[in-house]
């Protein structure tokens, strides 16, 4: 699959979720990236904010099987995996597959689920497979978690531990829409759920080969280091208690490698990097003092080592 293509691929998506989503252009952008990118994506915000209703738009837009897990505190990880059962007609174990054996799952408040139900995703996030009862099985590609997220002043919440937040490609809040797009919200939604009346866009293998090719944008040496850089004063950093990850400094390099493709580039350029930087470095970053406050101040200390950091000059950026 050419470059071309994938940005194609990407604006058809991205136009058939604007049919039911009102702005948020920056986020259904950055959810498209993690789709290509083969990431998942965490949205948070208050509820009502739109967050369930993005993630059954888009994973509508793919011609994907799709399936929706409500997280409660009574949730179990067999819930999720599937469980062998005794078929007493042909008497033998057999395995009932749950829901993780999806192409796109949304888990709709992951918070509200206990940390032993929230842990049994990390195997199937990072190595798309699943261990039940010593026996691996292998997830079926495309897999994308898209997870909502109420905030953790929330009564009933479990806030995501550090290896769980790590293996999400973006951290991402809604926000609440302008005047203008909360009136567009009412006359769009006044006759009816515009959900219902759209079709997917992107099949299956479409989005595999994008998974497959978008590596192909080139990234200069100079930038890789300006990159790590970046990643390497969030481990120095003053206010940081531990910096963002080598699987952090990866998950940025493709992140702007695929911004690059979005706006028709095949070889990424600083303001990807920096574009990119704190949905996928800040909820990474583990900042001293109260966590109420963290990820605003992970956000504030991105921006400022953006500030900090130099950036290479023109000549530089591409190699020859």
């Amino acid at each position: 699959m050419q470059l071309t293509q994938i940005q194609a691929l990407a604006q058809s998506i991205s136009a058939n979720v604007n049919k039911v989503i009102v702005g948020k252009e920056d986020v259904i952008e950055k959810l498209l990236i993690a789709i290509i990118a083969s990431g998942h994506i965490l949205l948070e915000d208050v509820p009502g904010t739109g967050k369930t209703l993005l993630a059954k738009a888009m994973a509508k837009s793919l011609n994907c099987t799709f399936k929706r897990i409500q997280f409660t505190p009574d949730l179990l990880p067999s819930d999720l995996s599937g469980i062998n059962y005794f078929n007493q007609k042909h008497a033998e174990f057999e395995f009932r597959p749950g829901p993780l054996f999806t192409n796109v799952l949304l888990a709709d408040e992951i918070n509200r689920a206990t940390p032993r139900t929230q842990s049994s995703l990390l195997e199937c996030m990072e190595e798309r497979q699943v261990s039940i009862d010593g026996e691996t099985r292998k997830l079926e590609a495309p897999f994308l978690v898209i997870a909502t997220q109420n905030p953790v002043e929330n009564q009933g919440t479990f806030p995501l531990p550090e290896a769980q937040l790590d293996r999400f490609l973006f951290k991402v809040k809604m926000g609440y829409p302008t005047t203008e797009e909360g009136v567009n919200i009412l006359k769009r939604f006044k006759d009816g759920n515009p959900l219902e009346d759209i079709a997917s866009v992107a099949e299956t293998e479409a989005i595999i080969a994008a998974q497959q090719h978008y590596s192909k944008v080139t990234i200069s040496d100079e930038l890789l280091s300006y990159l790590l850089s970046i990643v390497e004063r969030t481990r120095t950093h003053a206010d940081v208690a531990t910096g963002v990850s080598p699987r952090g400094s990866q998950a940025l390099l493709k992140a702007a490698q695929v911004h690059a493709i979005l706006k028709g580039r095949d070889f990424v350029i600083p303001d990807d990097l920096k574009r990119m930087a704190k949905p996928v470095l800040a909820h990474r970053i583990i900042v001293k003092g109260s966590y109420r406050s963290r990820y605003e101040a992970a956000e504030a200390i991105i921006d400022s080592i953006l500030q900090e950091v130099a950036v290479p000059t023109e000549p530089e950026l591409v190699n020859e």
